[in-house]
């Protein structure tokens, strides 16, 4: 059995570390509700973007009558040889299963391509990290084979900390104009999608072709599960974070009535015009929306395993202290045994 000094000295550093984890908990509780506000801050623009767009459909010949192809090149389906994967990532750890639950989709996304050239572009500092180990950069050696080619193309460290509509705005043109020249032919995004702090979902979305205006085509998609359900919530009760997000159904109302009303909306220019002008942006707006609500997720992870980290330095310590009054009392014993020992010799 040790000796009360050392687990005093370990309950000391116990309480010192159940300090710490207590401390993130809250810093990302705080950053969690601001990762929340600003995701809900870019919803009305994507929201009206996407009317827009729906209502510019059927007023606009998106698709060529004698061919049935399409006008814009975003919308062209083409076979997919040569695929683009974004993966979004955290830059930092100690979130729990965060970043490693996207890897893992991300790599079962892979092994459903067979045969397929698969480029990958790293956002966050844990995905870059590992994926660079796993795949050779383009260009080095090892990076092609004959059959198929996986390789790192690009990388993103450092831009979540304070994600900006401009960063997601040249991702997104980098993507759109790689599609339009045939480099690629589909773009796929790796994240972890926010709707609230108990409604979460990994998903693998399909960004580029579009298929349907204002629908998500979602390839790949891993709700949480009932044990992490709870301990979110247990987490989410003590920082006082929302478990819902706000109520924005008349928002949406609104914005499907301007999108399916059956008015004849004058626009400055021609309705093929301003079609194709404004699908770039909606991509942009997707990923724009995928990095923030990622960030929101992530900050939601950090916060919940900081919360059973505390929770289990806290039971530590009880533990340590049964152990030390355990070993006080034995000490405390022996040494009573010794003296009456002592005094009987006499």
């Amino acid at each position: 059995m040790a000796n009360v000094l050392d687990i005093r000295r370990r309950i000391r550093s116990v309480t010192n570390t159940r300090q710490i984890t207590k401390a993130m908990k809250m810093v990302s509780a705080a950053k969690l509700r601001r990762a929340q506000d600003r995701a809900l801050a870019a919803r009305p623009y994507a929201q009206m973007l996407t009317a827009v767009l729906k209502s510019l459909v059927s007023r606009a010949e998106i698709y060529d009558p004698d061919t049935g192809e399409p006008r814009h090149p975003l919308l062209a389906q083409r076979l997919e040889n040569n695929i683009q994967l974004i993966v979004v990532t955290g830059d930092k750890g100690l979130a729990g299963a965060f970043n490693a639950n996207i890897l893992k989709a991300a790599m079962r996304f892979i092994d459903s391509k067979p045969g397929q050239n698969i480029e990958i572009e790293a956002v966050g500092r844990k995905g870059r990290d590992f994926l660079r180990r796993r795949y050779p950069a383009a260009g080095a050696p090892g990076a092609a084979s004959e059959k198929r080619r996986v390789v790192l193309i690009g990388e993103h460290v450092g831009i979540l900390s304070r994600v900006e509509h401009t960063t997601a705005l040249e991702l997104a043109d980098r993507i759109i104009d790689r599609y339009t020249k045939a480099e690629i032919d589909a773009v796929y995004l790796v994240y972890n999608e926010f709707k609230s702090v108990i409604a979460q979902r990994l998903v693998v979305q399909k960004v580029l072709p579009i298929e349907h205006v204002g629908e998500v085509s979602v390839a790949q998609a891993e709700a949480m599960g009932a044990e992490e359900r709870k301990k979110v919530l247990e987490a989410a009760k003590a920082t006082g974070v929302g478990l819902r997000s706000p109520e924005t159904r008349e928002a949406d109302q609104r914005a499907a009535r301007f999108a399916g009303a059956p008015v004849d909306y004058i626009y400055e220019q021609p309705a093929a015009e301003l079609f194709s002008a404004l699908l770039p942006k909606y991509v942009a707006i997707e990923v724009f929306r995928a990095l923030l609500e990622s960030v929101a997720a992530e900050h939601a992870a950090r916060m919940t395993a900081m919360d059973s980290a505390t929770n289990n330095a806290s039971e530590m310590i009880d533990s340590l202290t049964l152990a030390m009054n355990r070993a006080r009392q034995a000490k405390i014993t022996k040494e009573i045994i010794e003296i009456v020992s002592g005094a009987a010799a006499l």
